[in-house]
Parts: structure tokens; C-alpha cells; sequence
């Protein structure tokens, strides 16, 4: 089957999906736009402040749309081929991540825009807040060792010397170059925002070229940054330690605001060559049921490697974060928080098409955004000509690293926040002292981790964000089942996620066993994810035996939103 015929039948899927299945989740939640939801009840023009829903789905998409749905899938397909991964992200964010995304957000929204942990601390107690937030920050440390190592692989390439051309060129150098002028661009823009306060329109026009400017003057100076994965690994966390402490003015603002920019375009050119390009699908329709390796049987390992694309714990921070104290009515919730991850699941889409097109036997060793990059370049040449392949396909691979560096500020950032609430530390001292410890594991990760490791660092991600979606729905669920509410549209998601989730840490745990027998209790990455993936375990049994609890109270009335 072609590309653009699969490209429609998903579209189909999803489009039907958010038509009926999503209106039926909104009825079941009784959304009601005559009730004040934080942002119009409190609208403090700072944390509360009313959106239009058009915009704040395009924020939103913006927060939660990163490198998971673009490694994930072309790993899976990788293993198991393209048509058990497609079946999982059309019907996994239908059935489960559409609805723990919406279901996030109303829930926050009913409790004054209160976060998923505070929520949990409701119905749960304190011994369940004080769970999930361990659990959090443990699955945030993951997705900072996952991501950084994999952004790492791709800042890394041979360089090549070109017919014609007077410099060599590396691709991998190209890239690295290009992502950190565009992180200089976007302090840059915070800083003349801060000094001149021009119109926003001026500097749209202004930095949003340049950010297509550094993608071209980084083919230019390819050679100028060449370091191994380890020497990046280290570079990006000290990045992550930076960053999580900086003004949100003067980085993390400026940078999610080009970065939508560059998701966008990358959605349009991945449409362009989908429906235009004519590539043929070259990857095998379905390649086995158990991949080479402990961590390769498609049950349970499609699903926790895929990871973002159908399903993602990440997404209920975002959505009880920031997204709740900016919707403007209830009934904003379907659009925002079930569409998104929708539109979330095509992105992933587009991200497996990049390797559906690809030859299985010129993938060997290349690293997911590499992949990505290539393929987007590809798309992209079909406008540009391809004698601008090699802009072309550097701008792909720095695409891919501007969504990798949206999470890893957030995930850091988070983690920092995580870390001084448990310990009550406040003040510049308190900041980054919970900023290095929460980079201190990963740090000894990337240190001491081999060529590839990133494979092995992202099971054990994949598996703790979406575990953490089932203990974000499981904690609905109590939430619903105690207000008298129908609860299967929740109740069966969960059951799902948490058998595959469990499943694949016990796996994790047996490999990390048997690693100890062989070698004893050295420094491998198998063995400190087995230590993690108990961890998660006991913090999900805790958390599961307080919802058994809580289930046995009696119903609530719900809860309403502030008045001031």
C-alpha cells in the first residue's frame, strides 16, 4: 500500500475517532461551559489567563510534540516493521492517549488547575503524592538520559569530502552546529525583546528566517564542532543544568516560540512528501514477533518503544501544568486535549514514513534522528530542489534536536522544581543544588554507557512515561468512581498500559539479574535500569494499594472550580 494511501486512512481514523469517540469521553465528563474554569475565574495575566482554543491547541501541540514521537516509531519499525506500529498509534491515540490526555486536563481544570501529583494527594493521600512524585522524577530522569544520548548520536558523523566543493563536509558536525546557533538566536531574541520591546510581529519576521539561516551557515562550518557521543552527552546536560535555571524569559520562552515555527514547517514538508513525493514504502509490512535481544518481543516492547507517539505520561504534566490554567471554557477540553495528541499521532506518522522509505539495509547503526533528518530532508528537497539536499537534510536532523532540547529544558526543569518541593528547598542555593542532583544520574549514564546505549536508556523511558499515563489515569479513575461516574473509558486504557508497562520492567528487571550473575555488580546500564525498574514498581504498587483504599470511601461531590 502507498504512502498517501495509508496517510488517509490514518487521517480517516483519527478524524473519525475525535468526532465520535471524543464526543462520547466529553458527554461522559458532563463538560459544561456555564461553569468559571481557573483562567476566567482567576485571570491573573500570569500563570491564569483565558486562550482561544485555535491558539492554545497550537501551544499545547507545541509542549507535548517532541522527540518521542519521532524516535519511538522509527525504532519500532526498525523491530517489528511499519504495520504493528501504525496499528498501535492510530488506535493507541484514539482509545488511550486521547483520552488520558483529555482526561488530564479536565481533571485539573475541576480541581482549580491543580497538577496530576496534587490531584493524586486529593484522592490518594500523602503517601500516594509523595509516590508519584518520586515516580515522576524518575521517569523525567529517563527522558533527560534518553534524549540527550540519542541527540548526542546525531551530532555525530563521518566527514565526507564533496565533488566540487573546496570544504569537506560532516553531516553530523552540520547539525550540531546548527542547533546551538539556534539556541544562541533564541537568547538573542529574549535579550533585544527585554532592551527594545519591538512589536512581535517584527521579530517573527525577522527571527524565524534566521533560524533558516543557521541551518545554512551550520553546512558551512561542519567541521568546526566535531566531538564524540560522549563529549556531546556531557555538553547537552551541562546545557540542561544551565537551562533550568535560567530566566524562562530569556530561553525556554523564545525557543518554544521559534520552535513552533519549525514544527509547523516540518509538518507541512512531511505532508508534502507524503502525498507528493512518490516514494515507494521499502521496510518490511511486519518483520517478527521477537527481535533480536531480551528487550525485543513485540509484546510487550512495540508499545513502550513507540512511547509518545499513541501514549504519554509527559503529556498529563503539560496538561495540568500550564495547558488547564488557559482554557477559557470546559467544553475546550476535547479540542485541546483529545485533538492534540490526535495531531500527536500524526506527527508520529510522518516520523515512521521517514523510515518506511528507507532500504532495511542502509539502516544498520543509524541513530533515529539521523533517520528523521534524512527523510525530512528528502520531503523537503521535492520544494527545494535537490541540489539543496544537504541543507535539506540538515535542517531535518536540527528539527529533530530543537524538539529534543523543548523536553529536555522542561523535563530538567521539572525535575529541579520536584526535588525542592520534596526537600523544601527555596532560594538560588536550594535551585541548584536540586538542578545537579537531578543531572547527576545522567550524567553518570552518558559517562558510562557504550555505542547505541541509547536503545537501551529509551525501553526503560518508553516504560516509565507510560506508566506513569496508567497511574495518571488510575488516579481518574478513583477520582470518577468516587464522584458515581462511569469509569471503563478510563478503567480499561489503564488496565492495558499498566499490564504492558509491568510486564516490560519485570523483563528489564531479569535482564539487569542476569547481568549480575555474569558480571557481578559492575557499572552497566542493565544493571542500574533493573535497580530503576524496581523502583517503579514498588512506587506503582504503593500507589495502586492507595486507589484500592481510596476506592472503599464513600462518593464525593465533585470539585468546582475557585472563587475568588
Amino acid at each position: 500500500m502507498s504512502l498517501p494511501s495509508l496517510a488517509l486512512i490514518l487521517l480517516v481514523v483519527i478524524g473519525v475517532g475525535y468526532r465520535l469517540y471524543g464526543r462520547f469521553v466529553a458527554r461522559q465528563y458532563g463538560l459544561d461551559d456555564t461553569q468559571l474554569t481557573p483562567a476566567c475565574e482567576i485571570n491573573d495575566g500570569v500563570d491564569y489567563a483565558p486562550a482561544k482554543p485555535f491558539y492554545l491547541l497550537g501551544q499545547h501541540l507545541s509542549a507535548i510534540a517532541a522527540a518521542g514521537p519521532i524516535a519511538g516509531p522509527i525504532m519500532a519499525a526498525q523491530m517489528f516493521g511499519w504495520l504493528p506500529c501504525l496499528l498501535w498509534i492510530g488506535l493507541g491515540a484514539v482509545f488511550i492517549g486521547a483520552v488520558h490526555d483529555f482526561s488530564s486536563l479536565v481533571a485539573s481544570v475541576r480541581h482549580r488547575a491543580r497538577s496530576i501529583a496534587e490531584i493524586v494527594r486529593i484522592y490518594l493521600g500523602q503517601r500516594g503524592w509523595l509516590a508519584i512524585m518520586l515516580f515522576i522524577w524518575l521517569a523525567l530522569i529517563y527522558v533527560i538520559v534518553a534524549f540527550t544520548n540519542i541527540t548526542a548520536s546525531t551530532f555525530v558523523g563521518q566527514t565526507e569530502e564533496l565533488e566540487g566543493e573546496v570544504f569537506a563536509f560532516n553531516p553530523g558536525g552540520a547539525v550540531a552546529a546548527a542547533s546551538t546557533m539556534y539556541l544562541l538566536l533564541a537568547v538573542l531574541m529574549a535579550l533585544v525583546q527585554r532592551r527594545f520591546n519591538p512589536p512581535l510581529w517584527l521579530q517573527t519576521i525577522i527571527f524565524v528566517p534566521a533560524t533558516l539561516g543557521v541551518v545554512w551557515f551550520g553546512t558551512e562550518v561542519s567541521t568546526l564542532l566535531i566531538l564524540d557521543v560522549k563529549s556531546w552527552g556531557v555538553l547537552i546536560l551541562i546545557y540542561c543544568f544551565a537551562a533550568s535555571l535560567m530566566p524562562m524569559w530569556l530561553l525556554l520562552q523564545p525557543r518554544g516560540y521559534l520552535g513552533g515555527f519549525i514544527l509547523y514547517l516540518t509538518l507541512f514538508v512531511g505532508l508534502i512528501g507524503i502525498f507528493f513525493g512518490g516514494f515507494q514504502v521499502q521496510q518490511e509490512t511486519f518483520k517478527t514477533w521477537q527481535a533480536p535481544g531480551t528487550t525485543g518481543a513485540l509484546f510487550p516492547f512495540l508499545f513502550v518503544t513507540i512511547a509518545c507517539g499513541a501514549c504519554s505520561g509527559f503529556h498529563g504534566l503539560v496538561c495540568s501544568g500550564t495547558t488547564s490554567k488557559q482554557i477559557a471554557k470546559e467544553t475546550h477540553c476535547r479540542s485541546v486535549g483529545y485533538g492534540a495528541m490526535l495531531l500527536e499521532g500524526f506527527v508520529a506518522f510522518i516520523a515512521l514514513a521517514t523510515v518506511m522509505i528507507v532500504a532495511p539495509t542502509q539502516l544498520q547503526g543509524v541513530a533515529p534522528g539521523k533517520i528523521y533528518g534524512d527523510g525530512i530532508g528528502r520531503f523537503l528537497a521535492i520544494l527545494i530542489g535537490q541540489e539543496h539536499l544537504q541543507f535539506a537534510i540538515t535542517f531535518g536532523a536540527m528539527a529533530f534536536s530543537t524538539f529534543v532540547f523543548d523536553t529536555l529544558d522542561v523535563a530538567t526543569r521539572l525535575g529541579r522544581y520536584i526535588i525542592q518541593e520534596l526537600f523544601n528547598w527555596s532560594g538560588k542555593k536550594g535551585a541548584v543544588l536540586a538542578a545537579a542532583i537531578t543531572v547527576a544520574l545522567p550524567f553518570f549514564l552518558i559517562v558510562t554507557s557504550g555505542e547505541g546505549a541509547y536503545r537501551v536508556f529509551w525501553i526503560l523511558f518508553g516504560t516509565a512515561n507510560q506508566l506513569l499515563a496508567a497511574l495518571t489515569l488510575l488516579g481518574i479513575t478513583v477520582w470518577l468512581k468516587r464522584l458515581a461516574r462511569p469509569i471503563w473509558f478510563t478503567l480499561l486504557p489503564m488496565l492495558f498500559v499498566m499490564s504492558m508497562t509491568v510486564w516490560s520492567l519485570v523483563i528489564q528487571t531479569r535482564e539487569a539479574y542476569e547481568v549480575v550473575l555474569q558480571e557481578g555488580f559492575a557499572l552497566h546500564p542493565a544493571i542500574l535500569n533493573g535497580v530503576v525498574s524496581i523502583s517503579l514498581l514498588l512506587l506503582a504498587a504503593i500507589l495502586i494499594i492507595e486507589a484500592l483504599r481510596s476506592l472503599l470511601q464513600p462518593v464525593m461531590p465533585a470539585v468546582k472550580a475557585p472563587t475568588t
